[in-house]
């Protein structure tokens, strides 16, 4: 069975190593400095918080059956328009695309361990199977 009780398990050591890796890519370390950017940037956490609210209403009418006016539409669509045009939003959402995407790839081989008992390969990733390059998300 794998413990992971304490900090000397060889899971977590491992883990820590992997950690320490991502910390030294220069991608990693661009998607740190736009987010932090974003972070110190109130202007843009407003029009972001905004936008989300606006989506958040949105999709909320949209699930409970009711038609969204023209007029609610072309507003999220002028505030999106706007975000991205904000370089520090736009990098920020460009960063969490990012880490979701790293994320998931690891996910992925771990998931991908554990049901074949191996470390997986590219080709297990491959035809027509879901994997880190897939884009289904799946």
């Amino acid at each position: 069975m794998i413990s992971l009780e304490t900090k000397q398990s060889p899971v977590i050591e491992k883990t820590r190593e992997l950690c320490e890796v991502l910390l030294t890519q220069e991608s990693f370390k661009k998607i740190k400095q736009d987010i932090d950017a974003f972070s110190e940037d109130e202007a843009a956490r407003e029009q972001y918080n905004e936008l989300c609210d606006i989506q958040d209403m949105l999709q909320e009418k949209d699930e409970q059956g009711l038609t969204l006016s023209e007029e609610e539409i072309a507003d999220y669509d002028a505030k999106r328009d706007a975000l991205l045009a904000n370089p520090v939003a736009a990098a920020f959402i460009d960063a969490q695309q990012q880490l979701h995407k790293l994320q998931e790839t690891v996910s992925q081989y771990i998931s991908k361990t554990f049901k074949l008992g191996r470390v997986p390969e590219e080709s297990d990733f491959e035809k027509g199977k879901c994997g880190p390059r897939c884009g289904c998300g799946g």
